[in-house]
């Protein structure tokens, strides 16, 4: 088992040292030279010999003249490849360190004097290495090491930035990652001779003069390297054989102007090494982008993709975008792959050869899910030990500013068997051993979607015009931002914001820096406290929470406090005397639903929703138009909501508030009481709630059919409507929407209920007092049922009405190749699940999973489960996707589905408002076109989205607050996926879910990972409290119960889930 991750503070201390140190020492001796001189091993010296031989007999048969330089054992490699080979590029060896191997100086050479005078180089740097080493910093420490995802102990990357060189005092800290690297030595060697045979170069980058190389070196000495990466990768040897490949492929040319990468480009490893030039010159790190035009006709003709970059948040390194035919995702590993995108960015890709392609082991690894990949040495083991039961694929450790890796992953393919021997085809052997998932690089940022805010860090940077922000998200890039653009105090006491948290805009990110550039917005406070940390989620994901402008107000009725224009009501449907009221969360202050229910002489029922009409108060094309649809959304918060209209609209005049006069539009229907709709009535309306009753209060009456509610036990009641008539209309609603509910999923429709954590507040400092995980009850069921039924009647009627202009809600079905590995994970549990429809699925989610207390701790980890595969819904305008199939709403499996009810709180409702009136011919006609209300349509499942991820971040900060502050909570936790060196459990008492790290988990002698097909297990092997004793094993699978205890991280506002020694001995 690897050793421990090193402690927070020593990685803060590293990940310190990486900015500084390559920004002010001199340039380091080669580090690949290093490597080679500590890694000697018999069967690298007898490869050398061997290849002086092949080298020797190569130019004997070919003549001093330029011939085919390339040895047998290479070309085999070569071939291995598919690399194009030219006959006259001769055998040279360019090094990288011109001071130690200058080309002018081996031109007149042969094969085995270069490699004598390699070999005598070696030698030579022995002792310095041993000195060295010495230090206490190995040199996989040296050259740079990445931090793994286990190093976090709440399921996120604790930093994203390489460790840098090492000071002496810190070699205590790392001396246990000398003896990994010790057993990592064996496996480097085949990589050692793939490196120095492979970087051969073409004669016109070896003819280079001795008074170049003198320039060169001056150049060196007086330009040491800006950017951390630079003085590692120029250590790197460069590949002749992928100088060649490049000059095929690749638009680059280190002696020529950078050019923009044509659509035929394909960037090999050597393409990025090659472009990252000397040490005293500016490197390309990142490929320039296609043009336009090129990406059009890539587009065209196939041979590019477009789509949206999903980054994984808890390996940054892992990148998606979906696949056209939508099986499994496009992988995109690293920052360079990424080319300066940034998650949610609208992207073009081009797919890299099928021997770069990502091998995994079922389609869940294709989201990113597997861990093992991170660890280099089990990426080379793989290659050469087929025998293992995990094969370790094509996948690539990426340092965020450092494409080292690329070359690493080469080496492996390229490595020698044990009997000297290259290996098999590697896209084959891995085509045998795994599922190919395609690999892809960013060419073209379509759309900038991330807002390019952050929230962060400074540090400061002692004689650099620049500090280093660090954001807190990780799958942002580290930006230099001007000392003139921070506090003025900040470069002479840094100290004192150590904790503050600020946000920064990212404003430029060249080809050939690692990081961006970027200007501090605002100051936000100190970290960890609810404010500051809020502001930052909003800005982050440009939530827009400004004060409305004047011009906005000014579209605001301006005679307060307004009444409904008689001429007005006067075109509306009189419903004030009817028994009409809302059922709403408690706190809730935006009320734009109201219900009725109504017996009709003949035992049917006259069921109203009367939705409030917010396109009355909201002109088309006015400046509140306009804001309201570039917010597209509200945005609820723990403590508090970012509403999308000014608050006297979303609170007053259009909230349906009890005893006022307020307008509505309606849909109306006479209905029987098993819930068959006999005819239905759309218009505007005029309506007068009666009460505002909380779901509690529904709740209450629908468990107390027969009581007698007293007026103390409900809000204020209009006495036009007595309670007992309020009741029964309740009671009324209940039985009809229960038998609406049965026919909905009888007919084949799906819920996935989640838990969902709620706070109580202090009502001052609005600092969580307690958390409970919110009830989904009969009284919440209730309007879900009426609401669902007025937007698929408003579907049908606006999709009738304006068969290209109708804004419409779909949802395509789960993704196959994820439900089919569901599908075999399920049957190996031993779990019935039908996954061929969305009915199916339904019904096999609610079989009782076992008939113990944990059945429905079973069900909600079950449902987790079958939500992976499952896709987001979407807005779209009918105009523009032109088979109706793809209309259809997978999860309510209805064909037509659209938003209609919440206008208040979602533009996408506006809009459909507007059609509805126009089509009715009781309002204005629509001025939209088909591209406008889909662009408009896109926007708002832009915004949906983010809203929805800010919830989620809200929750999570207030519950690491509770953690805080009431913590540590001790709780029984189910296990809802199990991975190689982690698993991830939900936690029952609180319904939040966490990942827990093996490497983490105090007490822990070792842990072992075992798969049967998809069933994957670990064994956890506890060291005895007695010595006396035996170890005991913990078996984690899927369901496995376990003892979590939550605890307040060292980060602000985090919390960590530790795993508690079992009790009994095992699980």
């Amino acid at each position: 088992m690897d050793s421990p991750p090193q402690s927070k503070k020593a990685n803060s201390n590293r990940g310190t040292k990486r900015i500084q140190n390559p920004l002010s020492t001199p340039p380091q001796k080669d580090a690949y030279t290093r490597l080679l001189s500590q890694h000697r091993s018999s069967k690298f010296s007898l490869y050398l010999e061997q290849y002086a031989k092949d080298s020797s007999f190569q130019k004997e048969e070919n003549g001093p003249g330029p011939g085919n330089g390339l040895g047998p054992a290479l070309g085999v490699q070569s071939d291995k490849l598919n690399i194009p080979q030219r006959k006259k590029d001769p055998v040279l060896c360019d090094f990288s360190d011109s001071s130690d191997f200058s080309p002018s100086s081996l031109k007149n050479v042969g094969g085995e004097s270069s490699l004598s005078l390699y070999k005598e180089k070696l030698s030579s740097r022995n002792a310095q290495q041993e000195c060295e080493r010495k230090h206490g910093a190995s040199d996989w420490q040296r050259c740079g090491q990445r931090r793994d995802t286990t190093t976090s102990q709440d399921g996120d990357i604790e930093s994203g930035e390489e460790i840098g060189c090492l000071k002496p005092g810190n070699a205590k800290k790392h001396q246990k990652h000398q003896k990994k690297n010790k057993d990592f030595n064996g496996d480097v060697a085949s990589k050692e001779a793939e490196l120095f045979v492979g970087h051969l170069k073409s004669p016109k980058k070896t003819r280079t003069s001795v008074q170049e190389q003198d320039k060169v070196k001056k150049s060196k000495k007086k330009n040491p390297p800006k950017q951390p990466e630079e003085e590692k990768n120029t250590e790197i040897l460069k590949c002749g054989i992928d100088a060649q490949m490049s000059r095929d492929r690749s638009p680059h040319s280190k002696d020529k102007k950078l050019q923009q990468p044509k659509t035929s480009s394909i960037s090999s490893p050597a393409d990025k090494i090659k472009n990252k030039g000397g040490r005293g010159s500016k490197k390309q790190v990142f490929e320039s982008y296609m043009t336009s035009e090129e990406v059009s006709h890539g587009l065209k003709r196939g041979e590019l993709i477009q789509g949206q970059l999903r980054i994984n948040p808890k390996k940054y390194h892992e990148a998606f975008i979906p696949s056209p035919d939508d099986t499994r995702d496009i992988f995109l590993d690293g920052i360079v792959a990424r080319n300066r995108a940034l998650n949610g960015d609208v992207v073009v890709v081009q797919i890299l050869p099928r021997e770069q392609w990502k091998v995994v082991r079922n389609d869940t690894d294709c989201e990113g899910t597997s861990e093992s990949e991170t660890q280099a040495e089990n990426m080379i083991r793989t290659a050469q030990k087929k025998t293992q039961s995990r094969p370790n694929p094509d996948v690539i450790v990426e340092d965020q500013y450092s494409d080292r890796d690329k070359l690493t992953t080469k080496c492996r393919n390229m490595s020698l068997s044990d009997t000297g021997e290259p290996l098999e085809d590697p896209a084959a052997a891995r085509y045998n051993e795994g599922i190919l998932q395609k690999t892809a690089k960013v060419v073209y940022i379509v759309e900038k979607k991330h807002s390019r805010a952050v929230t962060g860090f400074l540090k400061f940077l002692p004689d650099k015009p620049f500090a280093m922000f660090s954001p807190v998200d990780h799958r942002v890039p580290r930006i230099n931002v001007p000392l003139a653009d921070c506090p003025e105090d900040f470069s002479s006491r840094p100290g004192d914001y150590t904790n503050t948290l600020f946000i920064c805009r990212i404003t430029n990110w060249a080809v050939d820096s690692n990081f961006a550039e970027g200007q501090l917005a605002k100051t936000l406070g100190q970290a960890g406290e609810i404010e500051p940390e809020t502001e930052g989620i909003l800005i982050e994901y440009d939530v827009d929470f400004s004060d409305f402008s004047d011009e906005v107000l000014d579209c605001l009725p301006k005679n307060l406090p307004w009444t409904i224009p008689p001429e007005e009501m006067k075109k509306r449907r009189d419903l004030r005397n009817e028994c009409i009221f809302t059922i709403d969360p408690a706190t809730a202050r935006d009320l734009d639903d109201a219900l009725s229910c109504k017996q009709l002489p003949d035992g049917n029922f006259e069921v109203g929703v009367h939705i409030a009409d917010v396109s009355y108060f909201v002109e088309e094309d006015n400046a509140l138009d306009a804001t309201a649809s570039r917010r597209a959304t509200s945005v609820y918060l723990v403590q508090k909501v970012v509403p999308m209209l000014p608050r006297l609209l979303c609170e007053e005049l259009c909230s349906l508030n009890p005893l006022t006069d307020r307008l509505t539009f309606s849909v109306i229907w006479k209905i029987t009481p098993e819930g068959k709709i006999l005819n239905e009535w759309f218009g505007r309306s005029v309506i007068r709630s009666c009460v505002k009753l909380s779901y509690d209060h529904a709740q209450s009456m629908i468990e107390a059919p027969e009581k007698l509610f007293s007026p103390e036990e409900l809000p204020a009641v209009d006495p036009v409507h007595p309670i007992d008539e309020i009741h029964q209309a309740v009671l009324n609603l209940h039985y009809i929407a229960k038998n609406l509910r049965a026919q909905r999923f009888s007919g084949g429709a799906l819920r996935l209920d989640q838990l969902k954590l709620s706070f109580t507040l202090d009502k001052e400092s609005m600092m969580p007092q307690g958390c409970y995980v919110y009830e989904y009850r009969d009284s919440n069921k209730l309007v879900e049922e009426f609401m669902l039924l007025a937007n698929i009647a408003t579907a049908h009627h606006i999709y009738r009405k304006f068969p290209e202009l109708a804004l419409l809600r779909r949802h395509p079905p789960p993704k196959a190749k994820m439900a089919d590995e569901l599908q075999e994970l399920c049957n190996q549990l031993g779990i019935d699940i039908d996954l061929s429809s969305s009915g199916a699925l339904h019904k096999s989610l609610n079989t009782l999973l076992g008939d113990d207390g944990y059945a429905i701790a079973r069900k909600e980890v079950l449902t987790h489960m079958c939500s992976r595969p499952m896709q987001m819904a979407l807005y779209f305008c009918s105009g523009v996707v032109r088979e109706e199939e793809h209309f259809k709403h997978y999860a309510l499996n209805v064909p037509l589905y659209t938003h209609f009810t919440s206008p208040i709180r979602r533009y996408a409702d506006i809009i459909v408002h507007r059609l509805l009136a126009s089509s009715l011919k009781c309002g204005p006609r629509l001025g939209l076109s088909t591209d406008e209300v889909e662009k408009q349509a896109s926007h708002c499942n832009d915004k949906k989205t983010l809203s929805k991820r800010v919830h989620e971040l809200s929750t999570e900060l207030f519950f690491g607050v509770f953690v805080k502050e009431c913590g540590p909570l001790d709780s029984e936790a189910m296990v809802m996926g199990v991975l190689d060196q982690s698993f991830d459990v939900l936690v029952l008492r609180y319904g939040v879910q966490k990942r827990i790290y093996c490497k983490t988990v105090a007490g822990l002698s070792s842990f072992h990972h075992h798969k049967v097909g998809k069933k994957s297990e670990l064994t956890l092997v506890w060291t005895p409290e007695n010595l006396e004793d035996s170890p005991v094993e913990q078996v984690i699978s899927i369901f496995s119960l376990v003892e979590v205890q939550l605890q307040a991280d060292g980060a602000p506002m985090k919390y960590k889930a530790v795993l508690k020694r079992p009790e009994d001995g095992g699980s």
